[in-house]
């Protein structure tokens, strides 16, 4: 034992060094400090001085400049030069355009949750709680899905009219040009509210407060531009749409083969310097009915007519939609969700230098404009749309599940069933608070880069999932088109939204982590940008400073890592109550093993981990993860606590670290270099992986949260339309839940005594009959169980058509003009 301490005093004061990120200094005295006292102990004098060389041998290099600059960090320098991957101009703006949030912290491997918690709570406006309680429950009322879906395939006039009328496209316009002046976060609960009467609807209002027009007019625009575009978009008199999306460029914006020249062109009259374009898109969302369109093209100038570059480079534009040899006005029909969506085509269409959004100065910028604003509009549209239909579907399918019976039982009784609305609990919890989380940090003044990939990524996937159970649940109910379906639609636009503003494959594979790994880790670009300083002395000071913090940021996390996977996370210090401060422990453990991953891929792989698609995917996965968790915690947190939501936030939770565990042990069975995965897994799962899906007697819980009237049911309900009017089938439903709980005693005895009985009797009302003569129930009890078939019958019951009324307008008129014609 007495040769034996020195070392392990050795091992023991760095691990703890490490773990607690001491300083160089601190660990070399303290290592000093401890190896004295075993000395004083009557530890080996050799093994002790062997210990002390050690030590030495480490310390001295690192502390004394005068060694370490030349003969260290020099050489690593030339080196990390020359396995630097090239940053592409498209990558460097990327990187530069998004600022860094709470995400940041999660890839530091000690989060510091202060940092979190010291966010405000998200609160609506006053302004903005009044034009939700007012013009938007107003304009769900007026809503009718079916006869937008099916009937005219489009918002009716009086939708039209009335979004126009209220400022629904002019929500982001500030104030002073006319509109709402609304923060991201009110922005976020419109949307999300119109979502759960139509996905239409919400599209509809969406795009022209997400990236486009007025966006990015508000950031780049003239005084000239925003005096005249902003108003008249704000009160509707342009209704904008963006063009990006063409057939030879989708996720590949930057590869658009579209094209603007410099020339000279009439223009109101006058003989002006201008921009002739030619252009082909697709899938541009408003096109159809659009009278304003945003165009994003490459520009050249090849005769040198406003400079000496001849590729000028990406370019946005105003086009007004009367301008000569544009063809637009023709409709794409995206999965019988028929929302204005449409191709835009144009050949040597001329507009003036001024009509180029922020002028002449902007010139060759639109990329950067667009990055710059795409994390804006990522983070609300779509997350917001997700919440909206999740949160609908766990409310109401709770209330159907608890309605519909089978063999004498809610079906949201039966096992299958409850697993099923576990999921739909669970994740519609998730989901709200991501989407709220992402809308949040815009409200903030931040560009989201990262968050906004993460809430659009899985928002949509776990909407999308979501949309599945709750088909399953309402089986015929939910396939049945028409009037009375308020799932089916739901359904079928759930993948519009994994497709656009960025392919969730490309998402998840390229963007998550691909974006995170730098720009969220305290050293990488720092490192970078130090390696490309001009100045040799500041490059060598600077590379030297966050080198060597990054190694031992990296050391750090190697300790955290093991002792928080050997431990369980059960020791460590972690905010939170009783109930949740496992929950921040665990957190903390997959922040150290992300950081340790992504720190080790990054060194061993270098610029070919860009190209390792399915491995950025896995440790994007427990970014999300990690991200998506402390959503949730946050909200919790900023709620009260409250207890009743204890089993939604748990079965979420349980999800997440489980995915984090998946994605994990994923990562490291694939990884590509072999000894180092198995280390690897040491570190992070030196007992094998523990964490398991949630359980069944949690997602019980779950699930009889939602077929019951509760405070966590009202809480999720919480920016839904469930107002039960005409038009809205879901809302009758959910309405009828208070009332179906107190009928079942009844019920139950009602039949129970009926099963037991001689009587005859085969219409219900006339079982009824018997059952008050026989004394079984009393009359009042006998309404309220004809009043519980009349909701049950409304619950269940699906449309049917004459024939004549599906057949689509044109199949009528052709059948018509060929019977004219005989």
């Amino acid at each position: 034992m007495s040769i034996a301490l020195p070392f392990l005093a050795l091992l023991v004061v760095g691990a703890v060094a490490a773990y607690h990120r001491l300083r160089l200094v601190v660990w070399a005295a303290a290592t000093l400090t401890a190896l004295i006292a075993c000395l004083l102990a009557g530890a080996n004098i050799t093994a002790t001085i062997i210990a002390t060389v050690l030590a030495a041998l480490v310390a001295v290099p690192l502390l004394v400049p005068q060694i370490r600059l030349p003969f260290i960090t020099k050489p690593l320098l030339g080196f990390y030069t020359k396995i630097l991957p090239p940053l592409s101009e498209t990558e460097r703006v990327a990187l530069e355009a998004g600022t860094v949030g709470w995400e940041g912290q999660l890839f530091s491997g000690k989060p510091d949750w202060n940092v979190l918690f010291d966010q405000p709570k998200p609160e609506l406006r006053a302004d903005e709680q009044a034009f939700l309680d007012g013009p938007v429950e107003e304009l769900c009322r007026m809503t009718n899905d079916w006869q937008i879906t099916h009937v005219n395939a489009d918002l009716t006039p009086e939708l039209w009219e009335y979004v126009k009328k209220n400022k629904f496209f002019g929500m982001i316009v500030p104030k002073e040009y006319g509109g709402l002046g609304f923060t991201a976060l009110g922005n976020h609960k419109v949307i999300q509210k119109l979502a759960t009467v139509s996905t239409v609807l919400s599209s509809t209002v969406g795009v022209p407060n997400s990236l486009g027009p007025a966006e990015l007019l508000m950031h780049y625009g003239t005084k000239e531009q925003k005096d005249y575009y902003l108003p008249r978009l704000a009160d509707g008199r342009e209704v904008p749409c963006f063009g990006l999306t063409g057939p030879w460029a989708g996720s590949d914006a930057t590869s658009i083969p579209d094209y603007g020249i410099v020339t000279m062109g009439d223009w109101n009259g006058a003989r002006v310097v201008g921009v002739k374009l030619t252009f082909d898109k697709r899938y541009i969302t408003l096109a159809p009915v659009a009278t304003l369109i945003g165009l994003a093209f490459r520009m050249y100038d090849p005769d040198g007519l406003i400079g000496d570059r001849k590729d000028i480079g990406i370019t946005l534009a105003l086009v007004p939609r009367d301008t000569d040899s544009i063809d637009i006005g023709r409709r794409h029909f995206p999965l019988n969700s028929p929302f204005q969506n449409g191709p835009i085509h144009g050949r040597e269409v001329f507009i003036p230098l001024s009509q180029l959004i922020g002028g002449e100065a902007y010139a060759g910028k639109g990329w950067q404009m667009l990055v710059e604003c795409l994390s804006i509009g990522r983070s609300i549209t779509l997350p917001s749309t997700a919440s909206g239909g999740a949160k609908f579907g766990a409310v109401i399918t709770g209330a159907y599940a608890r309605i519909r019976k089978q063999f004498g039982l809610s079906v949201g009784r039966f096992e299958g069933v409850e697993e099923a609305l576990a999921r739909i609990g669970g994740k519609a919890y998730a989901i709200s608070a991501l989407s709220e989380a992402a809308a949040a940090a815009v409200s903030r003044g931040e560009l989201p880069a990262v968050p906004s990939t993460i809430a659009k990524y899985h928002c949509t996937e776990m909407a999308r999932e979501v949309a599945t159970d709750v088909m399953d649940i309402h089986g015929g109910k939910g396939i049945i088109l028409g009037p009375k379906n308020y799932a089916g639609r739901n359904w079928q636009a759930l993948p519009i939204m994994i497709t656009v503003e960025g392919a969730n494959i490309m998402t998840r594979s390229l963007m998550i982590f691909g974006q995170g790994a730098i720009l969220c880790h305290p050293w990488v670009l720092k490192e970078m940008k130090a390696a490309g300083l001009p100045d040799p002395d500041e490059r060598l000071t600077e590379f030297d400073r966050n080198l060597f913090g990054h190694i031992g940021f990296a050391f750090s996390n190697a300790v955290r890592s093991w002792w928080y996977g050997f431990t369980s996370a059960r020791i460590g210090t972690a905010p939170g109550d009783a109930y949740t401060r496992r929950y921040y422990r665990k957190l903390n453990r997959y922040s150290a093993a992300l950081a340790v991953m992504a720190d080790t891929s990054m060194l061993l792989l270098g610029g070919k981990l860009k190209f390792k698609e399915s491995l950025s995917g896995r440790l994007g996965d427990v970014l999300s993860q990690l991200y998506i968790a402390s959503a949730m915690l946050k909200r919790y947190e900023d709620q009260g606590r409250p207890a009743s939501d204890q089993p939604l936030l748990a079965w979420a939770i349980h999800d997440s670290v489980n995915k984090i565990e998946t994605a994990f042990s994923a990562a490291l069975r694939n990884f590509p270099v072999r000894p180092i995965s198995y280390l690897l897994w040491l570190l992070i799962f030196p007992w094998g992986r523990r964490a398991q899906a949630p359980s069944d007697r949690l997602g019980h819980k779950v699930a009889s949260l939602l077929m019951s009237p509760n405070e966590a049911r009202d809480r999720l309900a919480v920016g839904t339309f469930i107002t039960p009017c005409a038009n809205n089938p879901a809302g009758r439903i959910n309405s009828y839940l208070p009332k179906v709980i107190l009928a079942e005693p009844v019920e139950r005895k009602f039949l129970k005594a009926l099963k037991n009985s001689d009587i005859e009797a085969l219409d219900f009302a006339a079982q009824l009959d018997e059952g008050v003569r026989e004394g079984w129930i009393t009359a009042d009890e006998r309404k309220q169980l004809e009043e519980l078939r009349e909701m049950t019958i409304d619950t269940i019951s699906v449309d049917d058509f004459d024939t004549e009324e599906l057949r689509s307008a044109g199949y009528r008129r052709e059948q018509y003009d060929s019977r004219a014609a005989a």
